[in-house]
């Protein structure tokens, strides 16, 4: 959602460059171009005015470091002062020691309150914390059906009186059965407006003062832009919120409402959610979303994900195969299942520094291409899959294929090719040479070479983001970051 931004800011950096140092003169164009990216964004217009006065005055009153060049001081202070506005650090969800923690969701019809309330119990449940969700919308058709439904798909239960019942008394009911039966968070779900009305605020303000919630979270679409900030400022001053949760962060929009939330409101955002699965909630961090808008990729984001699918013991063993020459297709069909249930390719590919510049056509034949070969080698027999080589001396074999999978010969002839050079390549890369990439994801360009590139346009050696004080995730299954 922040390709327009990024852009927008690398131009600015251009400004810079060839300039010996920083001056007044020379970083008022910067600074106008800063000032028409945010504008452009979305950002909350005194949200803009107070970033564009602190990056002038830390310019100003910054000293140039010998080997580093005035775009590349900029990037920095522009960078800190991004994530200075968006909150510093991740604001951690509460747990508190005499369970059950109570959330209280909040927030307009449309914004994908109940869907989020799901997507919250499915993150605490692979932190090994159990949950219990509960419908008090009674008053949208098929809430509570919908909560139900999500319910079961994430294995979590659903405390519901049915759509005649008080909502404040579904609240109260639902935080004592999970009192009663241990359970570690208790997640509510609430009714949501068109638009703020005095009733849902009165209904609100009920239920936090029966059930008295450790957190109440506000859930807002990115898509509203700036909007979005003072909205929350608005349920923060009436109900008293202690976070947000930022949805719909992978549409179209322009990236506002992250830069302009906690600044505008004084809420912090504690969840984004970056997709449509219920999978798709991450918890929120300024510095990685700073990262992100200049263009540096989010690595941290990327293992992460990894960790959630690659069990070690499975990584190890294809580290061997890698280093011996012995991947072969199945191991790559299983590597492009990995990736698919990592997220979109786009996604994945926008977290890796030096990836943000491969546009949606090229993502989009990256994708077409993937599909493309997992037609082709469903369509080989097992000991064609475990014995790439059958297939380079074997026409007959390759016909069949693509009669198979319905494509040409040519393309699976293309494919055994592309594989041959890959596997031959990791072997290189195991042994500590990094050769261009073979051409296996169409028009994707060479992702090899990216991984070279400075992180952002201009910088060097500048990593933003790249520790975490985030605590270690329990887990009975140790798991650990594979090959992609």
């Amino acid at each position: 959602m922040f390709e327009a931004l990024a852009d927008r800011l690398e131009s600015t950096w251009k400004k810079l460059r060839g300039q010996d140092k920083i001056s007044q003169s020379n970083i008022q164009e910067a600074l106008r171009e800063v000032r028409r990216a945010l504008l452009e964004a979305d950002v909350n217009l005194q949200v803009v005015k107070d970033f564009v006065t602190e990056v002038e005055a830390k310019a100003q009153g910054s000293e140039v470091i010998a080997g580093v060049r005035p775009d590349q001081q900029f990037i920095k202070i522009v960078y800190d002062e991004l994530v200075k506005v968006m909150g510093e650090e991740n604001v951690p969800l509460a747990q508190v020691e005499q369970s059950p923690t109570v959330v209280l969701m909040a927030g307009l019809q449309g914004t994908g309150k109940t869907t989020a309330t799901a997507k919250l119990a499915l993150h605490l449940r692979k932190l090994e914390r159990s949950c219990l969700m509960v419908a008090t919308d009674v008053y949208r058709p098929a809430a509570i059906d919908q909560l139900v439904t999500l319910g079961k798909q994430i294995d979590v239960p659903v405390f519901e009186l049915g759509s005649d019942a008080d909502p404040v008394e579904i609240a109260r009911q639902g935080v004592e059965r999970g009192r009663a039966e241990g359970i570690d968070t208790v997640i509510i779900d609430t009714a949501g407006r068109l638009q703020i009305d005095q009733d849902m605020m009165a209904e609100l303000a009920r239920i936090k003062e029966t059930v008295q919630p450790n957190e109440t979270l506000l859930v807002v679409d990115a898509m509203t832009g700036q909007e979005a900030a003072n909205l929350t400022r608005t349920f923060h001053e009436q109900i008293g919120i202690t976070g947000a949760i930022l949805t719909k962060l992978d549409g179209d929009s322009r990236g506002g409402a992250a830069l302009s939330v906690r600044h505008i409101s004084g809420a912090p955002i504690k969840f984004v959610g970056v997709g449509e699965k219920v999978e798709a909630l991450q918890p929120f961090y300024p510095e990685r979303m700073a990262s992100r808008i200049l263009g540096m990729g989010d690595v941290l984001t990327l293992v992460e994900k990894a960790q959630e699918e690659i069990d070690l013991a499975d990584a190890q063993k294809m580290q061997e195969k890698i280093l011996s020459a012995k991947f072969d297709f199945t191991d790559f069909l299983k590597q492009m299942r990995l990736l698919k249930n990592m997220g979109s390719l786009g996604g994945i590919m926008k977290l890796i520094p030096g990836m943000n510049k491969l546009s949606d056509e090229q993502l989009k034949q990256g994708e077409t291409q993937l599909k493309r070969c997992e037609a082709m080698i469903n369509s080989m027999t097992r000991q064609e899959r475990t014995n790439p080589d059958l297939l380079a001396s074997s026409p007959s074999r390759r016909r069949r294929i693509a009669n198979g999978s319905g494509y040409k010969e040519a393309d699976v002839s293309k494919l055994v090719s592309d594989f041959q050079k890959m596997r031959n390549l990791m072997q290189q890369m195991g042994q500590g040479s990094f050769p261009g990439m073979p051409g296996m994801f169409g028009g994707m360009g060479n992702p090899g070479a990216a991984l070279n590139r400075p992180a952002a346009p201009g910088w060097r050696g500048y990593t933003g983001g790249a520790t975490s004080k985030k605590k270690p995730k329990k887990d009975k299954k140790k798991k650990g970051f594979g090959t992609l």
